[in-house]
């Protein structure tokens, strides 16, 4: 049976609806980078991004290219320490969140 929707779509439209589900998506993504899942925090990370303010905006944020920015965060893309944390820093201000970490 096909699908009638792909699943970017089906996300991206759910993001732009849902507060809560945006929040989650963003939170999944911290938390698979802080148990050391970046691959899957990298996917889960551009998701959210296509789906919310976009790689040209953060870009424009950033003051880095919006290509630097999709290399950094693509399958092979390995970014510094400092340039993740920032993406992370605009996106919870564009958010209106401030995320924390603390003990089980």
């Amino acid at each position: 049976m096909a699908l009638t929707k792909s699943f970017k779509d089906t996300i991206q439209k759910r993001v732009q609806e849902d507060s809560e589900f945006r929040v989650c998506l963003l939170t999944e993504a911290i938390d698979c980078f802080l148990q050391g899942d970046t691959e899957t925090g990298k996917t889960i990370l551009r998701d959210y991004i296509n789906a919310t303010i976009g790689f040209e905006e953060l870009a424009h944020l950033t003051q880095k290219s919006s290509k630097s920015l999709m290399r950094m965060l693509s399958s092979n893309g390995n970014p510094y320490a400092n340039n993740l944390f920032e993406i992370i820093y605009y996106l919870q201000l564009k958010e209106g969140l401030k995320l924390k970490v603390s003990k089980l």
